[in-house]
């Protein structure tokens, strides 16, 4: 039986440069280091970035981190005064900012749960959206 994510592999063209992106501006920690990669958390997240051609998305997927509601606009600042790249505007609720990573991998910061998602779409439901569990 599954019981969760184990871990995220991304690849990177530069690890040093991604290093630095995702401890030194994002805040994860960083484990250990290799020819080929490194493997770092953010709390209950381990990522492995390994070293390879990083091939991105054009579509909508991506990987969203949380980020407390109070810490939000300080840290997308930092970000964006960083040179952070933007892919998307927010338009769902809570606060998110949709950001490159230095290999264009796309990313999210945002501020709110599932729980506060489901919320919102009791007011604002998708279009053919059908409820399989009761909040």
């Amino acid at each position: 039986m599954l019981t969760g994510i184990n871990h995220i592999t991304i690849a990177v063209s530069n690890l040093n440069i991604s290093l630095d992106f995702y401890c030194g501006l994002l805040g994860f920690e960083l484990w250990v280091t290799w020819d080929k990669g490194a493997y770092l958390t953010l709390g209950d997240v381990w990522l492995c970035l390994s070293l390879g051609e990083p091939s991105p998305s054009s579509d909508y997927s991506h990987i969203a981190f949380n980020i407390a509601a109070e810490d939000f606009t300080i840290f997308s600042k930092t970000l964006l005064e960083n040179g952070v790249g933007v892919w998307q505007q927010n338009s769902s609720e809570g606060d998110s900012l949709y950001i490159y990573d230095p290999d264009h991998h796309k990313l999210e910061i945002h501020s709110g749960s599932l729980q506060s998602r489901l919320k919102s779409l009791q007011q604002q439901p998708y279009s053919g959206l059908t409820w399989h569990k009761k909040l």
